[in-house]
């Protein structure tokens, strides 16, 4: 059972870094590149490894979650996956982008991880 749990983090976690692969992702330059251009400057294929990040940490976030699932309730498991997603993004944007966080924002992030920890608790 406490497995289930270890993927679920790491769901989450991929899921998050899904999310900044997705920011990331050009598909102009990429379409600018060509596949002339991926074979003949390898600084080229540098525009590839969002869309490489994408597919990794996507495939990674799916396969987690749903090997969570196998024992946890599949409401628990997609509440505390987002959860733990929105949080850690969160961290993310505050710490790496410099992002502000407000009191408030704060405030109602407490409230999710209060409502993680009683489903934990409870189920």
């Amino acid at each position: 059972m406490a497995i289930s749990w270890i993927y679920l983090l790491i769901a989450s976690l991929s899921e998050s870094v899904w999310l900044y692969a997705v920011r990331a992702m050009d598909v102009r330059a990429v379409k600018e590149m060509g596949w002339s251009g991926l074979f003949s400057d390898p600084l080229h294929a540098k525009s590839l490894l969002p869309f490489l990040g994408y597919a990794v940490f996507g495939a990674g976030n799916v396969i987690f979650l749903s090997m969570s699932m196998r024992t946890i309730p599949a409401s628990t498991a997609f509440a505390v996956w987002m959860a733990v997603a929105l949080i850690s993004s969160k961290m993310i944007d505050t710490f790496w982008f410099r992002q502000p966080a407000s009191g408030m924002q704060l405030l109602w992030f407490a409230f999710i991880i209060i409502g993680v920890i009683g489903l934990k608790r409870g189920g």
